[in-house]
């Protein structure tokens, strides 16, 4: 099975740089699709000096948004299977290998790894470097230096030491309390109720595997919808045949930042194209679940249904 690993990155160098070097060296990776999104940063100057990787660049003139960015790099990809990651976000050792197991004998398959923050990472432009993001200069100046040296996440770490990186990390692609919770509830889900119908609901942006006939099948993601695409997606390949499972030692570990982020609860685009496309889905019950994941007792499980 060749393996095609797509990310989607937008003026986010400095990150970008960290994610290519998580993916030296991992076994079975045939293929690294990157998506330039339309950058005005320095990110093409970081894919030319990129380490020997399977390379290829996709670069789009203007944004084109995140579902189609994603797209474009699943349609100029050749390998059987799609692995998804944001240039954002580094690859634990043996993700790629991790997502290749959990499709051998599963076609049907979409494989969804465990998301993982580092919040240490959350003030800082360039993590390697250990630059604070502009307006954080009275932060940088308050801490003393050991601690700012430990927000640092460095190319070195990632060859040499990664567990000192994974010690760091939390679960849920975002610090708190909410996307922990939703993250043991999601892949509670899917190593407990392999039968359950809201199981698409379990999908993640990043760290998401599938046939890629079976993505460009089904159209791929909706350009038109910018947060919870893959939700959506998962939706149709669910309603299709397919089957969400979790693939076991696929870790990834998101670079967070405190600028770009969008919550979902409040900003309901994505709300009314998914309904307009799926009025019987359940998303009242979803945001109602998702809502409660900040209150000190949860609502029912969503995925119990």
């Amino acid at each position: 099975m060749k393996t095609s690993l797509v990310i989607r990155s937008r003026d986010e160098a400095p990150r970008l740089q960290l994610t290519l070097a998580s993916l030296a060296g991992q076994a079975g990776l045939d293929e690294l699709i990157v998506v330039d999104d339309g950058s005005r940063d320095d990110t093409a100057a970081v894919l030319a000096a990129a380490p020997a990787l399977p390379l290829r660049v996709v670069a789009h003139a203007v944004p084109q948004g995140r579902a189609a960015a994603s797209n474009a790099g699943a349609r100029a990809a050749t390998g059987d299977l799609l692995i998804l990651l944001d240039g954002d976000t580094l690859a634990g050792p043996g993700l790629v290998a991790a997502h290749v197991a959990a499709h051998s004998g599963a076609p049907d398959a979409i494989g969804r790894g465990e998301t993982w923050h580092l919040r240490c990472t959350r003030w800082l432009s360039d993590p390697e470097a250990g630059t604070f993001l502009p307006g954080e200069a009275a932060r940088a100046a308050a801490l003393p230096p050991d601690e700012r040296e430990a927000m640092r996440v460095t190319r070195a770490q990632i060859a040499e030491d990664f567990a000192a990186i994974a010690r760091r990390a939390a679960a849920g692609i975002y610090p708190g309390a909410a996307p922990r919770r939703l993250h043991e509830a999601e892949m509670r889900a899917l190593r407990e109720r392999p039968g359950s119908a809201t199981l698409w609901a379990a999908a993640s942006g990043s760290n998401l595997s599938v046939r890629r006939d079976r993505f460009l099948a089904a159209g791929g993601f909706d350009p038109a919808i910018d947060i919870n695409e893959h939700r959506e997606l998962a939706y149709r390949l669910c309603r299709a045949g397919a089957r969400m499972i979790p693939v076991e030692g696929a870790r990834s570990y998101h670079l967070t930042h405190r600028a770009g982020w969008r919550d979902p609860l409040e900003d309901d685009r994505w709300e009314r194209r998914f309904r307009a496309a799926h009025p019987e889905a359940p998303l009242t019950a979803l945001k109602a679940f998702w809502s409660s994941l900040a209150s000190p007792v949860p609502a029912a499980d969503f995925f119990a249904a």
